[in-house]
């Protein structure tokens, strides 16, 4: 995967609109799902792609630093041959100073090679660390829209279980509703009504002939005290 392609992919990624997405789909959990699982996976992808650019670039930078110090290294041994042969020249042995010219010589070539290639690496370095700014920008951003995403799968997941709730506990009151008189509580009512009105009528009952015996054992007492009183009178 080039880095423009990874550039690309993540910048698209982030700058993905999550509700217009929603708007757009016959059923927001499910798509929610599927756009959880392709940015975890797109997330992966572009961890391994952004880490071994990095990686590239840490490596650029290596060879870069190892030219700096190796300029700097030819530099300290060129500026030691030129004055050993400074040396060996102010004490009449010119073939051993012209040796030691010769050894600065090469070393200055060495370091100048050194600084050519670390110059010639500083621009594409400067361009690789703002690409892996970039990226590792964009993966802070896509990792930012994942959790947006878990987020509203949530408040969705959540949503729908309390509506769900909802229309469960309205169906049952719809069905018990005591003020409806064909409803089984109503019905129910009225036959314990019907029950103690029977009840009632039965006492009203019971006491009605029990009345009656009492009047009847009154009517014998008096027939008793006519028949003494005429007795009485005969006597």
């Amino acid at each position: 995967m080039s880095k423009q392609t990874i550039l690309g992919r993540v910048t698209q990624l982030a700058k993905a609109n999550i509700n217009a997405l929603l708007d757009q789909a016959e059923d927001p959990q499910k798509m929610l799902d599927q756009l959880i699982r392709d940015y975890s996976n797109n997330i992966a992808e572009a961890e391994e792609a952004v880490a071994a650019t990095i990686g590239n670039l840490r490596l650029m930078e290596q060879d870069h630093q190892e030219d700096v110090e190796a300029a700097k290294e030819w530099g300290g041994k060129a500026l030691a041959a030129s004055r050993k042969g400074d040396e060996l020249r102010s004490g009449g042995q010119v073939s051993e100073a012209d040796r030691f010219d010769n050894l600065a010589k090469v070393a200055l070539g060495r370091q100048l090679q050194s600084e050519k290639e670390a110059r010639t690496a500083e621009p594409t370095i400067a361009a690789q660390t703002e690409v892996v700014s970039k990226l590792r920008t964009g993966l802070d951003q896509m990792k930012a829209k994942l959790g947006e995403l878990q987020a509203k799968r949530d408040e969705l997941v959540a949503r729908a279980k309390s509506a769900q709730a909802q229309n469960t506990m309205m169906d049952a009151v719809k069905n018990i509703d005591v003020l409806d008189p064909t409803s089984e509580l109503s019905r129910f009512e009225d036959k314990v009504r019907r029950e103690e009105a029977r009840a009632m009528g039965k006492q009203e009952l019971a006491a009605s002939s029990l009345d009656a015996q009492f009047e009847q054992l009154d009517a014998l007492g008096d027939s008793a005290e006519i028949e003494a009183r005429l007795a009485a009178l005969k006597g």
